[in-house]
Protein backbone atom coordinates (compact mmCIF):
# COMPACT_ATOMS: atom_id res chain seq x y z
CA UNK A 1 0.00 0.00 0.00
CA UNK A 2 2.62 2.09 1.01
CA UNK A 3 4.47 1.55 -2.17
CA UNK A 4 1.35 2.16 -4.44
CA UNK A 5 0.36 5.79 -2.64
CA UNK A 6 4.10 6.84 -3.08
CA UNK A 7 4.15 5.96 -6.62
CA UNK A 8 1.00 8.49 -7.07
CA UNK A 9 3.01 10.87 -5.29
CA UNK A 10 1.57 10.88 -1.52
CA UNK A 11 4.11 11.58 1.55
CA UNK A 12 3.25 7.83 3.38
CA UNK A 13 4.43 7.04 7.03
CA UNK A 14 3.80 4.02 8.34
CA UNK A 15 3.95 2.36 11.87
CA UNK A 16 4.08 -1.13 12.91
CA UNK A 17 1.21 -0.74 15.95
CA UNK A 18 -1.48 1.31 17.51
CA UNK A 19 0.89 2.87 19.57
CA UNK A 20 3.00 3.80 17.60
CA UNK A 21 0.70 5.23 15.23
CA UNK A 22 -0.80 7.54 17.48
CA UNK A 23 2.97 9.41 17.84
CA UNK A 24 3.27 9.93 14.72
CA UNK A 25 0.16 11.35 14.27
CA UNK A 26 0.30 14.03 16.87
CA UNK A 27 3.81 14.77 15.53
CA UNK A 28 2.81 14.99 11.27
CA UNK A 29 -0.58 15.69 11.42
CA UNK A 30 -1.22 13.72 8.24
CA UNK A 31 -4.71 14.38 5.96
CA UNK A 32 -5.56 10.85 5.92
CA UNK A 33 -5.15 7.91 8.86
CA UNK A 34 -5.40 4.07 7.12
CA UNK A 35 -5.70 1.80 9.86
CA UNK A 36 -5.38 -2.01 10.02
CA UNK A 37 -7.60 -3.60 12.68
CA UNK A 38 -5.41 -6.39 13.79
CA UNK A 39 -2.18 -4.70 15.24
CA UNK A 40 0.51 -5.60 18.10
CA UNK A 41 0.34 -3.79 21.40
CA UNK A 42 -2.77 -1.77 20.65
CA UNK A 43 -5.14 -2.23 17.79
CA UNK A 44 -7.05 -0.24 15.41
CA UNK A 45 -10.23 0.22 17.48
CA UNK A 46 -8.35 1.49 20.29
CA UNK A 47 -5.88 3.56 18.26
CA UNK A 48 -8.84 5.32 16.22
CA UNK A 49 -10.51 6.25 19.99
CA UNK A 50 -7.52 7.54 21.42
CA UNK A 51 -6.38 9.50 17.93
CA UNK A 52 -10.34 10.70 18.27
CA UNK A 53 -9.63 12.92 21.39
CA UNK A 54 -6.88 14.77 20.02
CA UNK A 55 -7.65 18.32 19.49
CA UNK A 56 -5.35 18.78 16.46
CA UNK A 57 -6.03 15.67 14.64
CA UNK A 58 -10.01 15.98 14.54
CA UNK A 59 -9.74 16.89 10.62
CA UNK A 60 -7.88 13.75 10.13
CA UNK A 61 -9.93 11.33 8.42
CA UNK A 62 -9.81 8.16 9.36
CA UNK A 63 -10.24 4.99 7.49
CA UNK A 64 -10.58 1.47 8.56
CA UNK A 65 -9.04 -1.84 6.59
CA UNK A 66 -11.43 -4.50 7.08
CA UNK A 67 -12.02 -8.05 5.29
CA UNK A 68 -15.20 -8.63 3.93
CA UNK A 69 -16.20 -10.66 6.35
CA UNK A 70 -15.29 -9.00 9.27
CA UNK A 71 -18.76 -7.20 9.68
CA UNK A 72 -17.94 -6.37 13.73
CA UNK A 73 -15.00 -4.54 12.51
CA UNK A 74 -16.98 -2.27 10.33
CA UNK A 75 -19.24 -1.24 12.97
CA UNK A 76 -16.64 -1.09 15.90
CA UNK A 77 -14.62 1.03 13.58
CA UNK A 78 -17.09 3.49 13.17
CA UNK A 79 -17.97 3.30 16.88
CA UNK A 80 -14.51 4.85 17.46
CA UNK A 81 -15.03 7.28 15.32
CA UNK A 82 -13.68 6.45 11.82
CA UNK A 83 -15.35 8.23 8.88
CA UNK A 84 -15.06 5.30 6.14
CA UNK A 85 -13.59 1.74 5.32
CA UNK A 86 -11.98 0.12 2.76
CA UNK A 87 -12.51 -3.58 2.12
CA UNK A 88 -9.78 -5.27 1.57
CA UNK A 89 -7.68 -7.41 -0.36
CA UNK A 90 -8.07 -4.49 -2.57
CA UNK A 91 -6.59 -3.97 -6.12
CA UNK A 92 -3.50 -0.61 -5.87
CA UNK A 93 -5.75 1.21 -8.41
CA UNK A 94 -8.75 0.91 -6.87
CA UNK A 95 -7.07 2.09 -3.50
CA UNK A 96 -5.45 5.08 -4.82
CA UNK A 97 -9.36 5.91 -6.03
CA UNK A 98 -10.89 5.21 -2.58
CA UNK A 99 -7.81 7.62 -0.91
CA UNK A 100 -8.89 10.23 -3.50
CA UNK A 101 -12.32 10.41 -2.74
CA UNK A 102 -11.75 10.37 0.66
CA UNK A 103 -9.25 13.71 0.29
CA UNK A 104 -11.55 15.11 -2.15
CA UNK A 105 -14.43 14.91 0.20
CA UNK A 106 -12.45 16.36 3.03
CA UNK A 107 -11.61 19.27 0.69
CA UNK A 108 -15.36 19.61 -0.16
CA UNK A 109 -16.39 19.00 3.51
CA UNK A 110 -14.09 22.11 4.45
CA UNK A 111 -15.67 24.52 1.99
CA UNK A 112 -19.34 23.98 3.20
CA UNK A 113 -18.55 25.46 7.04
CA UNK A 114 -19.81 28.46 7.45
CA UNK A 115 -19.43 31.19 10.09
CA UNK A 116 -23.00 30.49 11.38
CA UNK A 117 -24.75 29.27 14.56
CA UNK A 118 -27.87 26.90 14.22
CA UNK A 119 -30.30 27.55 17.61
CA UNK A 120 -32.58 25.06 18.14
CA UNK A 121 -34.60 24.29 21.32
CA UNK A 122 -31.86 23.27 23.94
CA UNK A 123 -29.46 22.41 21.28
CA UNK A 124 -26.42 25.10 19.54
CA UNK A 125 -24.84 23.94 16.60
CA UNK A 126 -21.23 26.02 16.08
CA UNK A 127 -20.06 25.83 12.08
CA UNK A 128 -17.25 27.36 12.48
CA UNK A 129 -15.87 25.82 15.80
CA UNK A 130 -17.27 22.01 15.04
CA UNK A 131 -18.85 22.02 17.90
CA UNK A 132 -22.25 21.40 19.85
CA UNK A 133 -23.99 22.69 22.71
CA UNK A 134 -27.15 20.59 24.12
CA UNK A 135 -28.49 22.42 27.43
CA UNK A 136 -25.49 24.10 28.21
CA UNK A 137 -23.06 22.00 27.82
CA UNK A 138 -20.23 21.85 25.20
CA UNK A 139 -19.94 18.33 23.28
CA UNK A 140 -17.26 17.69 20.64
CA UNK A 141 -18.18 15.27 17.95
CA UNK A 142 -16.62 13.65 15.24
CA UNK A 143 -16.79 15.20 12.13
CA UNK A 144 -19.51 12.96 9.93
CA UNK A 145 -21.48 13.11 12.79
CA UNK A 146 -21.40 16.48 13.37
CA UNK A 147 -22.28 17.14 9.57
CA UNK A 148 -25.01 14.37 9.85
CA UNK A 149 -26.46 16.42 12.80
CA UNK A 150 -26.00 19.46 10.78
CA UNK A 151 -28.04 18.15 7.77
CA UNK A 152 -30.66 17.00 9.68
CA UNK A 153 -31.05 19.99 11.75
CA UNK A 154 -30.70 22.47 8.60
CA UNK A 155 -34.79 21.56 8.10
CA UNK A 156 -36.29 20.32 11.24
CA UNK A 157 -39.45 18.10 10.65
CA UNK A 158 -37.87 17.08 7.08
CA UNK A 159 -37.45 13.26 6.24
CA UNK A 160 -34.06 13.04 4.93
CA UNK A 161 -34.36 9.76 3.18
CA UNK A 162 -30.93 7.32 3.47
CA UNK A 163 -29.85 7.85 -0.21
CA UNK A 164 -29.67 11.94 0.52
CA UNK A 165 -28.28 11.74 3.42
CA UNK A 166 -25.29 9.08 1.92
CA UNK A 167 -24.96 11.21 -1.23
CA UNK A 168 -24.91 14.92 0.50
CA UNK A 169 -22.23 13.01 3.80
CA UNK A 170 -20.02 10.49 2.53
CA UNK A 171 -20.55 11.57 -1.56
CA UNK A 172 -21.40 10.09 -4.37
CA UNK A 173 -18.14 8.71 -5.46
CA UNK A 174 -17.66 6.42 -2.07
CA UNK A 175 -19.84 3.85 -1.06
CA UNK A 176 -20.01 2.68 2.25
CA UNK A 177 -22.25 -0.07 4.38
CA UNK A 178 -26.38 0.48 4.59
CA UNK A 179 -25.28 0.83 8.51
CA UNK A 180 -23.09 2.86 8.14
CA UNK A 181 -26.00 5.85 8.55
CA UNK A 182 -27.41 3.73 11.69
CA UNK A 183 -24.16 3.81 13.55
CA UNK A 184 -23.76 7.55 13.35
CA UNK A 185 -27.46 7.57 14.66
CA UNK A 186 -27.18 5.29 17.42
CA UNK A 187 -24.11 7.62 18.85
CA UNK A 188 -25.88 10.88 17.90
CA UNK A 189 -28.64 9.41 20.15
CA UNK A 190 -26.82 8.71 22.61
CA UNK A 191 -25.67 12.41 23.02
CA UNK A 192 -28.92 14.54 22.84
CA UNK A 193 -31.25 12.05 23.53
CA UNK A 194 -33.78 9.74 21.75
CA UNK A 195 -36.28 12.01 21.22
CA UNK A 196 -34.42 14.23 18.95
CA UNK A 197 -34.13 11.87 15.95
CA UNK A 198 -36.62 9.75 14.36
CA UNK A 199 -36.45 6.95 12.53
CA UNK A 200 -39.12 6.03 9.30
CA UNK A 201 -38.41 2.24 8.48
CA UNK A 202 -37.59 2.04 5.46
CA UNK A 203 -37.68 5.94 4.64
CA UNK A 204 -34.84 7.76 6.96
CA UNK A 205 -34.47 10.20 9.25
CA UNK A 206 -35.75 13.28 11.03
CA UNK A 207 -34.81 15.73 14.09
CA UNK A 208 -37.59 16.70 16.43
CA UNK A 209 -37.12 20.25 16.95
Amino acid sequence: MSYNLKSEGYSVLTATNGQKAIKKAKKEKPELIILDVMMPEMDGIEACEKIRKIPELEETIITFLTARSEDYSLVAGLEAGADDYISKPIKPKVLISKVKSLLRRKISDQSKIKDELIQLKGLTIDKELYKIIHHGKDIILPRKEFELLCLLTSKPGKVFKRKEILTKIWGEDVIVGGRTIDVHIRKLRSKIGNDKLTTLKGVGYKFND
